[in-house]
């Protein structure tokens, strides 16, 4: 792996429903930085596979398939957009069946290892913040600001509850729940860079915070410094 990355480059790692995107949207606010959301990036290759009929399971099939994938990361006006090759799919990507073929996808070792090249190349480029189930412990391990943010599976299922009523999905808290504890335990037990807070990073459980207080901790915690 390169060094010397971008002078402020921040770790968020957690799993699904713990809030990740919210408080990075809100930490790149505050900081003046670019949030780079790697699970879009999953998103757009699980987004792919399906429309082309193929099971995000199937490993062999996946694989092969990657070497026509053409993931890109633009910023707009600071917000970040997803193309496959020439095509903005950034709005095509939130849906329940995506995020599931996305967890799919990404424990084959090549859609990962693609995924996580164009993390760190982007990385390099830009001070900004990442968030995603790998960056403190694969993606970045040498960052200096690193960060696990958690909370307890039922209240995780009732903010992707909220969510999903925002956007007309209709889902139970039940149902929610099974298919994050399942996928909790799918990113825990891939042999690829599971899901785990690293060794240096700081926990933090927002069961019972607010989003300004997991981002009042967070900013408490950052080291300023070069990596």
């Amino acid at each position: 792996m390169e060094e010397n990355l971008g002078k402020l480059n921040i770790a968020l790692d957690g799993p699904a429903g713990a809030g990740k995107s919210s408080v990075a949207r809100a930490i790149a606010k505050k900081l003046k930085i670019l949030y780079l959301d790697t699970g879009a990036m999953y998103r757009a290759v699980g987004y792919d596979i399906l429309r082309k009929g193929i099971d995000p399971l199937n490993k062999d099939k996946v694989e092969n398939e990657m070497k026509d994938i053409l993931v890109k990361v633009l910023f707009v006006d600071g917000e970040q957009r997803i193309l496959l090759k020439e095509e903005d799919v950034t709005t095509k990507i939130r849906t329940p069946e995506i995020s599931k073929a996305a967890s799919d996808v990404s424990a084959h070792s090549a859609v990962r290892l693609a995924m996580v090249e164009l993390q760190r190349r982007t990385a390099k480029e830009y001070d900004m913040i990442l968030d995603g189930r790998d960056i403190g412990t694969f993606v970045l391990p040498d960052s200096k600001n690193k960060f696990y943010l958690t909370a307890s599976s039922n209240q995780r299922a009732h903010r992707r509850f909220l969510e999903y009523n925002q956007r007309g999905i209709k889902k139970s808290k039940q149902e929610i729940k099974e298919e994050i504890e399942k996928r909790d335990f799918n990113d825990m037990n891939r042999s690829l860079a599971p899901l785990k807070q690293a060794d240096d990073a700081v926990l933090i459980d927002s069961t019972e915070l607010t989003l300004k207080e997991v981002v009042e901790e967070i900013l408490s915690h950052i080291n300023f410094e070069e990596n």
